[in-house]
């Protein structure tokens, strides 16, 4: 991770009121997949991890049980919450939560995780690591959206700022799906360096 936790909290909550207005189409459409790929059932529990101001989080909680929606800049969110309640969505909650440690307690049934446009701030190891955490709840389906190398890596391309960002190429995080007894079911590129990854559990594949 090129900056702390603690840092990249504070860059995201010092832009916390302007971040839906700033994303790129690419964002918007990589959420969209994100959220159509996620499919829960309405008794299904979502995770989203890096769940900002609530782009994914609140989209499904229409149609999920509950979402626990985890991110470490408070500032995001409470623009989440505020959204939540201008919608009337009671079924989501947002609470700080961390990639390797979502603090989330051990008994709770978590059936599909998601994740859009927060992982490329770990280094490959981390990322690694958070999808075996995301493995270990127990999930069905995986559904992550982020930037991501179909190509050789391009910094001068809008969705990659070397200076905090480090993305992997998406045949690493394909891997790292794999190495935790997940199929890839599906690989969306929105762009070169934007990626949409479905990783269903094996079992979930006979059924």
């Amino acid at each position: 991770m090129k900056k702390s936790v603690e840092e990249h909290a504070a860059r995201f909550s010092e832009k916390a009121a302007e971040y839906d207005d700033s994303k790129s189409d690419e964002y918007h459409a990589c959420a969209s997949l994100v959220v159509d790929y996620a499919d829960p059932d309405p008794d299904d529990v979502v995770l989203d991890l890096g769940a900002g101001t609530g782009a994914i989080a609140l989209p499904l909680a229409t149609n999920a049980e509950r979402v626990l929606a985890r991110d470490v800049s408070e500032g995001m969110m409470d623009e989440g919450r505020r959204k939540a309640e201008e919608r009337g969505l009671a079924n989501v909650e947002f609470a700080y939560g961390e990639f390797r440690d979502p603090e989330i307690d051990a008994d709770q049934r978590i059936d599909v995780v998601t994740s859009n446009f927060a992982l490329h701030h770990l280094a490959d190891d981390e990322k690694r690591e958070a999808i075996r955490e995301m493995a270990a709840t127990g999930a069905r389906r995986i559904v992550l959206g982020d930037v991501a190398f179909f190509e050789e890596p391009d910094p001068e391309a809008p969705f990659y700022g070397p200076e905090v960002d480090d993305p992997a190429t998406v045949g690493t995080l394909v891997e790292a799906f794999t190495a935790e007894g997940f199929a890839v079911t599906a690989v969306e590129r929105v762009h070169d360096q934007v990626a949409v990854i479905v990783a269903e559990r094996g079992a979930a594949l006979s059924g």
